[in-house]
C-alpha cells in the first residue's frame, strides 16, 4: 500500500508547486480496513488534474486556507457549503482572477466550474441534487 502512495507522489508531486499537499494514507473504515490517499489543497486548485481513485485507493481531499465569501457558512441558517449555485456565483464574480490563477486567459466558464467543482460540475450538481432529495444535505437554491 505504501508503494501506491509512493507512485501517487511520483506522478502528482509536481502539483505541490500549485498548493497540493500529500498527507499520506488514512484509514477511514477500520472494520473493512478501507484506506484512502489523503491530500489537502487550496480552494483555487484545478481538480481536473487529480484522479478520484488511484490504483484502487480513493483520493480524499480537504481544502486548506480561506474560502471565498460565497462558501463561508452563515450563522442564520444551515446550508450546504458546496451547493452548485455557490460555484456559479463565485465563477461569475471572479472569472478574471481564476483565469489568472490557472494561467489560462481563454478558460471558459464551464472549464472554471469543472476545475473548481471537484473535476466535473454537472456531475457534482446532479449528485448534490440527489443528496438533497435524499435528505442527506440541507436544501439549497438551484437558480
Amino acid at each position: 500500500m505504501f508503494q501506491i502512495l509512493k507512485n501517487f507522489e511520483a506522478k502528482y508531486g509536481n502539483l505541490k508547486k500549485k498548493g497540493l499537499r500529500i498527507e499520506g494514507l488514512n484509514m477511514i473504515d477500520p472494520k473493512r480496513k478501507k484506506h484512502v490517499i489523503l491530500i489537502s489543497k487550496p480552494f483555487l486548485f484545478d481538480n481536473r488534474s487529480l484522479p478520484k481513485i488511484y490504483e484502487g485507493l480513493e483520493v480524499k481531499a480537504k481544502i486548506e486556507g480561506e474560502l471565498p465569501e460565497e462558501f463561508k457558512p452563515t450563522a442564520l441558517k444551515k446550508e450546504y457549503t458546496w451547493a452548485p449555485k455557490k460555484f456559479e456565483v463565485f465563477v461569475d464574480r471572479c472569472a478574471g482572477e481564476i483565469r489568472k490563477k490557472f494561467n489560462n486567459p481563454n478558460m471558459s466558464r464551464q472549464e472554471m466550474l469543472d476545475a473548481l467543482a471537484f473535476g466535473n460540475f454537472e456531475e457534482h450538481k446532479k449528485k448534490s441534487i440527489q443528496m438533497m432529495q435524499d435528505g442527506k444535505i440541507p436544501p439549497f437554491e438551484l437558480n
